[in-house]
């Protein structure tokens, strides 16, 4: 095997194993790996058919230690729960899916990337409803999947900001549909806005699905914005961390532990419906996610109303040093004050 690290992007490398867990009469199998990377699928699958799938994102990094950390894998085994229950399907107990992601590192360790390469090893958990049916209704068989393989930066090169374009005539979820679930569905149906805005070189920018008035999400990852305000002459600037509140989003693993990152470094934290319009009173703005860890936004274009809100031609500093927080405990560099990392000695 001869990888080039530095070369990686955020694109599939085959791993030697993937981890596999199957589902019926009501009992999980006990996870094991295997070298077969294919399904044997019935061709009426729920999951084929109505969509009876979810999935999970999730990384392992070799710290500057020498040790290797996963992060927060136990939020992501809730999360993928919470999907699997909006779906009708059986949730993976968190133990279970522990012991998977671990066996899969276990398994791949030489795709496990360097310290300082700026690569990572990717975890995908992939839940699918294997029952054959035809009529409309949830499957009662399932097999979750856990397909790991080492990614570059989501975006290559340095940290750097991406423009944002607002769609109005695409939604990428319903409120109180499945969009606080991490299912396909909600992926593909944000290709006919995505695609468009990355073949212009952007991404895109959601609006609410009801009013079209509020910021939702951005693409595929969770909306920041960072205010700065005097309280009052006496007093230094306020910082304001801000995200949206929506029954549409997904609840995002980053999202929160920036929040509680930001809230140590004394920051107020606001999770509130964010007009369009207030874009114009912020200093930065970011898409957020575990691919991106955090995607600066230099300025997001309105085609529909001829504005373009001006942000930051460069990574703004509260950002960058949210970022690097993160980054810095994720390696190893700073302390993990909120236990967010599963160590494992190599």
């Amino acid at each position: 095997m001869n990888i080039d690290w530095s070369k990686l992007g955020f694109h599939y490398t085959e791993p030697d194993f993937i981890v596999r867990s199957a589902y019926h009469d009501g009992k999980w199998e006990e996870p094991y790996a295997t070298k077969d990377k294919f399904l044997h699928l019935h061709v009426s699958a729920t999951c084929l058919q109505y969509g009876q799938e979810a999935f999970e994102g999730l990384k392992a990094f070799r710290g500057v230690d020498g040790k290797i950390r996963i992060f927060r894998w136990r939020e992501n085994a809730k999360r993928m729960a919470k999907s699997a229950e909006g779906l009708y399907m059986a949730p993976v107990p968190e133990e279970l899916f522990g012991k998977a992601i671990r066996l899969a590192l276990e398994k791949n360790m030489d795709f496990l990337p360097p310290y300082g390469t700026g690569a990572t090893l990717y975890f995908r958990p992939l839940l699918i409803g294997t029952t054959p049916r035809l009529g409309v209704g949830p499957g009662r068989d399932f097999e979750f999947i856990v397909i790991p393989s080492p990614i570059g930066p989501y975006y290559p090169g340095k940290f750097h900001c991406t423009t944002f374009v607002v769609n109005r005539h695409v939604d990428r979820a319903a409120p109180y549909g499945t969009g606080t679930f991490k299912v396909g569905g909600n992926y593909a149906s944000s290709f006919r806005a995505t695609e468009p805005a990355h073949a212009q070189g952007m991404d895109c920018l959601f609006l609410d699905a009801k009013y079209h008035r509020y910021i939702d999400e951005c693409s595929a990852a969770n909306f920041i914005g960072i205010k700065s305000k005097v309280e009052s002459q006496k007093s230094k600037d306020q910082i304001e961390y801000l995200t949206p509140r929506s029954s549409a989003i997904l609840p995002s693993i980053t999202n929160d532990s920036l929040m509680t990152l930001a809230k140590d470094l004394g920051m107020k934290v606001t999770r509130r419906h964010i007009r369009l319009e207030e874009l114009s009173e912020m200093s930065e703005a970011a898409a957020c996610g575990t691919a991106c860890v955090i995607s600066p936004i230099d300025k997001v274009i309105d085609p529909e109303n001829n504005r373009i809100y001006r942000l930051s031609d460069e990574p703004g500093p509260v950002l960058t040093k949210l970022y690097h927080a993160l980054k810095d405990i994720q390696y190893g560099r700073a302390e993990d004050k909120h236990g967010w990392c599963e160590v494992i000695e190599n």
